[in-house]
């Protein structure tokens, strides 16, 4: 699986339009930044994205146990689906972080 920029960048605006926010592409000047009390920052963004992630891993794991205790409700399908989308989830969550610790090196080893 590759993460191109693209498509990031794609997501990331899809991110901001659910919150907001849109993304601007100009770039910011530098200088201390007053907070928008209402604006969702990355952060935020970030850990929602993560908590997701989380909340799909423990549906798995719900259903998982309810199919096995019996559940007429819950198919294997069900089953197999809910384990497939925590399995996606939590595979992009660690590109994603793999991504972010590959830059930080690149930043780290730069000459000053």
């Amino acid at each position: 699986m590759k993460i191109g920029a693209d498509n990031l960048y794609a997501q990331m605006q899809s991110l901001a339009a659910q919150a907001g926010t849109p993304i601007q592409s100009e770039v910011a000047p530098v200088g201390p930044k007053v907070e928008n009390a209402n604006s969702s920052t990355f952060g935020k963004l970030l850990n929602q994205a993560v908590e997701n992630v989380n909340e799909l891993g423990h549906k798995s794991k719900e259903m998982t146990n309810r199919f096995e205790m019996g559940d007429q409700s819950v198919s294997l399908a069900d089953v197999m689906i809910a384990k497939g989308k925590a399995g996606i989830a939590f595979e992009a969550t660690v590109h994603v972080r793999n991504k972010v610790m590959e830059a930080y090196d690149k930043i780290s080893n730069m000459p000053v």
